[in-house]
């Protein structure tokens, strides 16, 4: 796991999906005064450089948000996220990607904390360098799923729990679904954002039917939103697509994807015309 970095994926379609689905829930929560608690399980660096090594290694965000980068057809979600990458620019120009706790930092309110945590020493140096000083923010270089019983629930028992391992060892998989049950325990009506590779493994195809299964306790159901733009390669290797499943979430976030997700899947496909979507919703 410690040896997973971000920056070569920073921007990609996978965070495309992510992050609009992060923006939406957030914007969500920002409708009432109450203040909530962001809690990052798996932080990263904050931002990334699209100018550096890492990222121009496989240039991964030009087949992302940079396809999204000056169109002026773009759906109201699209544009509200692309909004908080220009901000986070500042400038017309794409040079920089931000990371989850990015996003939730542009979105936060004084009412509002976060809890960030990242393994991995360089990330987290670069992470307590941007946010560590921040009002209300706090960043741990530790475990953030061993975190969970101290974060849970927050005092204002409103909070969003986000999960987005870099699933680059097997245990991942039952360490997210370990998580979720865990997190629903302590905290049945909070929202849950789990992001979740498409893959050509058993494991990356069983774990959503299991973490539906165990958000049983939710009380507002689960949505999940997926995007299948790309295809393996010669020996079945590569990401194909991701998903991101919400549990409990907002009223709003299902209307707001239903037509968005069919542009995106068109916009960013990369199959020569076999990209698709889908948006499931449960109890």
């Amino acid at each position: 796991m410690l040896a997973y970095r971000h920056a070569f994926h920073a921007g990609n379609h996978a965070d495309v999906l992510k992050h609009l689905v992060l923006t939406l829930v957030l914007r969500h929560m920002n409708l009432k005064d109450k203040g909530y608690r962001v809690v990052d399980t798996h932080a990263g660096a904050g931002g990334y450089s699209l100018q550096g090594e890492y990222a121009n290694k496989r240039h991964e965000f030009e087949d992302g948000v940079g396809r999204l980068w000056g169109r002026d057809d773009l759906p109201a979600p699209v544009a509200d996220y692309l909004a908080l990458v220009r901000q986070f620019n500042d400038g017309a120009q794409l040079r920089q990607y931000p990371g989850s706790p990015a996003f939730a930092h542009l979105l936060q309110r004084p009412q509002d904390e976060m809890r960030l945590f990242e393994l991995h020493p360089t990330d987290h140096k670069i992470l307590a360098s941007y946010l560590g000083d921040q009002a209300q923010v706090s960043v741990a270089m530790s475990d953030g799923f061993a975190a969970l019983k101290k974060q849970l629930p927050p005092p204002t028992r409103r909070g969003v729990l986000l999960i987005d391992p870099p699933y680059e060892l097997k245990s991942d998989y039952a360490k997210v679904l370990a998580a979720v049950r865990e997190a629903l325990a302590l905290f049945a009506d909070g929202t849950i954002v789990v992001w979740l590779p498409q893959l050509q493994l058993l494991e990356s195809t069983q774990l959503p039917q299991r973490l539906k299964a165990s958000a049983a306790p939710a009380k507002k159901g689960w949505l999940l939103a997926r995007l299948t733009v790309a295809r393996a390669d010669a020996r079945g290797f590569g990401m194909l697509g991701s998903s991101v499943l919400v549990i409990n979430p907002p009223h709003t976030l299902q209307p707001a994807l239903k037509d968005t997700l069919p542009w995106l899947a068109e916009v960013l496909d990369q199959t020569g015309g076999q990209a698709s979507s889908a948006l499931e919703a449960g109890s």
